[in-house]
C-alpha cells in the first residue's frame, strides 16, 4: 500500500494495490509484479500507458505553454475543437476537467435554450457526482445522501413505454448513455434511441449523449451514437480523450438552438493546452485502422467471456464488455487481481473489461485465460 493514502479522504475504498509504472496494455504494481490492465483507469487510458503520440505531444506542449486561461485564445484548444467538430459532423465544443463537468455544461446548456429544467434520464445510468449531474444519475443509492436533487424523471433502458410515462411537459433534456457503463454495460437499442429522439423533438428538448465512457473509439467507432443511426444535440466527452490527462468536453451541434453567451459558464483550467495537445494527437491516431482492430478485439473478448461456464450473458461493443455473472463480481474482480489481471465490476454481478484500444489478441486471449482459471 501507498503510505500516503491514509492522508486522503475516504471517498474510495482501500485499495489492494498501487501502480508505479505502465507500459502499453501493462502495469507495474508496487510489489514489483506486472498486471495485464484491463481497466485501463475505467476506460481512460485509451491507448494504452506510455503511448508515444499523446506522450510526445503533452512534453512539447508543456516546453511551450501550460496556462492562459479561457480569456486568451491558444491553439491547442482551438485546433482540438475543430476536430472533434469534423469528427462529429459540426459542432461547438466547450472544454473543462471531467466527464461530470461536461454533463453539468450539457444541463445548463439544455435549460438555457429550452428555458425547462426537466430532464429524462434512464434507470442505472451514471453521470457525475456533482449535484447537477448526480440529480440525473439513476442509482438511487447514489443520490439518497444528498437529496433533494435537481427535477429528473427515469426511464427504463429498452423500454420504449417507460419513455412516454417520464415525459411532462417541463422536460427540456433527454439525456442518455448509448452503452450504460456503471449502470452493468448495457447497450441501448437503436429502436428506443431512435423513440427517445422522437420523444425529446415532441418535446421541444434537446438530446444528448453522454459518451464519456463510450466516445473517442471505445465501441469501434470514434463516437458510439455512429452505430446507433441517431444524431445528437449535446455530446459530452472526457475519459479517453486525453489518454489519462484531465479533459472534459460539450459539444453542441450545429443544428442545435443557440443559448450560451459570455458569461454564462466557464472553467478555469478548461481548455488547457498541455490536455488539449494530448487530445489532438488522441484524435489523430483513432484512425480507421485502429477502430477496426477496436471491432476485432472487442468481438474475440465477447466470443471469449460468453464461452465461460460462469457468465450468463456477455454484452457490450468494441472493447466495453460486460460479462453478467452467476456469482458477485468483486469477488471475480478481486480474484483475477491476485492472479494479475486489473478488471472493473458494474453492479453486483457484472464484470467490466475496458482494455486500451491498443490491446493485442494475445493479450486478449491472456485476460480470457486468466478469468478461466479464477472462474473454475
Amino acid at each position: 500500500m501507498i503510505a500516503l493514502e491514509s492522508r486522503l479522504l475516504p471517498t474510495y475504498p482501500e485499495t489492494k494495490i498501487g501502480f508505479v509504472e505502465g507500459d502499453g496494455a501493462w502495469l507495474t504494481g508496487t510489489d514489483g509484479r506486472r498486471y495485464l490492465d484491463f481497466a485501463a483507469g475505467i476506460a481512460v487510458v485509451a491507448l494504452g500507458h506510455r503511448h508515444p503520440a499523446p506522450l510526445a505531444a503533452a512534453h512539447a506542449q508543456l516546453d511551450r505553454l501550460w496556462h492562459a486561461s479561457n480569456l486568451f485564445a491558444t491553439e491547442p484548444a482551438v485546433e482540438l475543437a475543430s476536430l472533434l467538430s469534423d469528427r462529429f459532423g459540426g459542432a461547438r465544443a466547450f472544454f473543462c476537467n471531467s466527464g461530470t463537468e461536461a454533463n453539468e455544461a450539457a444541463l445548463k446548456y439544455a435549460r438555457k435554450a429550452t428555458g425547462k429544467a426537466g430532464v429524462i434520464a434512464l434507470e442505472g445510468s451514471f453521470h457525475g457526482r456533482t449535484l447537477g449531474s448526480l440529480a440525473v444519475t439513476g442509482q438511487p443509492s447514489k443520490r439518497a445522501a444528498f437529496a433533494p436533487l435537481g427535477p429528473a424523471r427515469f426511464a427504463i433502458p429498452n423500454d420504449i413505454p417507460s419513455l412516454s410515462e417520464a415525459a411532462s411537459d417541463d422536460i427540456g433534456l433527454v439525456l442518455i448513455e448509448p452503452v450504460l457503463g456503471e449502470g452493468g454495460v448495457v447497450p441501448l437499442e437503436p429502436a428506443f434511441v431512435a423513440a427517445a429522439s422522437s420523444l425529446a423533438r415532441d418535446l421541444g428538448a434537446l438530446l444528448a449523449f453522454d459518451e464519456v465512457q463510450t466516445g473517442v473509439g471505445r465501441t469501434g467507432t470514434f463516437f458510439a451514437f455512429e452505430r446507433l443511426g441517431v444524431k445528437p444535440d449535446l455530446v459530452t466527452l472526457a475519459k479517453g480523450l486525453a489518454n489519462g490527462l484531465p479533459i472534459g468536453c460539450l459539444l453542441v451541434s450545429d443544428e442545435a438552438p443557440r443559448a450560451f453567451a459570455p458569461g454564462d459558464h466557464g472553467s478555469t483550467f478548461g481548455g488547457n493546452p498541455v490536455s488539449c495537445a494530448a487530445a489532438i494527437a488522441v484524435c489523430s491516431t483513432i484512425d480507421a485502422e485502429l477502430l477496426a482492430a477496436v471491432r476485432a478485439n472487442g468481438a474475440r473478448l465477447l466470443a471469449g467471456l460468453s464461452a465461460l461456464p460462469a457468465v450468463t450473458q456477455a454484452r457490450g461493443y468494441g472493447l466495453l464488455a460486460g460479462a453478467v455473472l452467476d456469482r458477485p463480481a468483486q469477488e471475480v474482480c478481486d480474484a483475477a487481481l491476485d492472479a494479475g489481471l486489473v478488471c472493473l465490476t458494474a453492479g453486483p454481478n457484472v464484470l467490466r473489461l475496458a482494455p486500451p484500444l491498443v490491446v493485442g489478441a494475445d493479450e486478449v486471449d491472456q485476460a480470457l485465460d486468466i478469468l478461466t482459471e479464477v472462474l473454475a
